[in-house]
């Protein structure tokens, strides 16, 4: 497995740049998503480190080689693409071997890699099949197995799951996990799911506008977002954010405009508990939990998570409050002034 670098990497499609900058490393191993909302240039990114989109400025160094010039065939990547692009006219195991058949592999070689591929993604009983004749997660890993034979130096992954119901992407999650632990590959992944991010990635890389905004492993990304975008974005529901004027009782920093705080980290009490005054307008029952969405005044519509069952009703008044370090303070640029007051 390979280490990945980009240096300064910009992408311009004409006078529209898309890319501004990018410096990246990804190590040996190591298994990084990239995640952001539609047109950040998660995808894009992607593509250039595969080499499917020229690289504008900058370099792209697959394990200390400089490979920005060189074509897609020549970086030693496998990329898998979030339609399966299979051959319905051949077998499960012919597509699998395909790109070894195309390199002119010997057919023992080939059977060896295939087969190995196929015990790894468990796709013994369905060698034979047809895709036609397969699940969506079933044709997932046979595209994955396709990548796995050619033993490339890593893993890209554009929005592999995303066209699979909940219950195979739940499933498809697994397997991935699973793959990596297997292979210890580096693998690249982009998604516009949260869940999949959170629970796959050794590191998160968010793009905002062509640029990373921040950097970090799952658990530093929530609980030490560095600007007011990341805080919005990681988290589900999202951080609670108002402005810092809004309720003054608020021992907050003199530079801070707005501030956030997590939905788990609000509690629901009686009026004049708590320093937020509000009205609950909608109650989401999840199960095992219950999404509490209140009307705060001034400091605006707010979500609180509530775990088990809860005794409320819509238009009741209420007040919230929260521990002191699980607010966080936002400058008047987005930055952050403190992982928690």
């Amino acid at each position: 497995m390979a280490s990945l670098e980009l240096i300064g990497a910009e992408k311009w499609f004409g006078d529209l740049q898309v890319i501004r900058g990018v410096n990246l490393a990804i190590n040996e191993g190591e298994f990084v998503i990239f995640v952001g909302p539609s047109g950040c240039g998660k995808s894009t990114l992607l593509r250039m480190i595969a080499g499917l989109e020229e690289t504008s400025r900058g370099q792209i160094m697959v394990d200390g080689r400089d490979a920005t010039a060189e074509p897609p065939s020549q970086r030693g990547l496998a990329m898998v693409f979030q339609s399966y692009a299979l051959y319905p006219h051949l077998s499960v195991r012919e597509n699998v071997g395909f790109p070894l058949k195309a390199a002119g592999v010997e057919r023992a070689e080939i059977d060896r890699r295939v087969n190995e591929a196929s015990l790894v993604l468990k796709l013994d009983d369905y060698l034979d099949r047809r895709p036609k004749d397969l699940s969506g997660g079933q044709r997932q890993r046979v595209a994955i197995g396709r990548c796995i034979v050619r033993e490339p130096a890593a893993f890209l992954f554009d929005e592999p799951l995303s066209n699979l119901d909940a219950a195979l992407r739940v499933e498809m999650r697994y397997e991935i996990a699973k793959l990596h632990r297997t292979l210890a590959a580096t693998m690249v992944y982009v998604t516009h799911d949260q869940v999949e991010a959170m629970t796959l990635a050794d590191r998160i890389v968010v793009l905002d506008g062509g640029r990373i905004a921040q950097v970090g492993t799952p658990r530093q990304l929530y609980e030490s977002p560095s600007n007011l975008f990341v805080a919005q974005f990681i988290g589900s529901p999202s951080m609670n954010v108002f402005d810092a004027a809004a309720v003054p009782s608020i021992n907050a920093p003199a530079a801070a405009v707005k501030l956030g705080i997590r939905p788990e980290a609000l509690s629901i009490g009686a009026v004049d508990q708590g320093p937020i005054a509000a009205q609950i307008d909608v109650l989401e029952y999840l199960g095992a939990d219950t999404y509490v969405i209140v009307d705060a005044g001034k400091a605006g519509r707010m979500t609180v998570r509530v775990v088990g069952p809860v005794e409320l009703r819509t238009g009741e008044n209420v007040s919230l409050s929260f521990e002191p370090n699980a607010l966080h303070a936002f400058d008047a640029q987005g930055h952050r002034l403190n992982s928690a007051l």
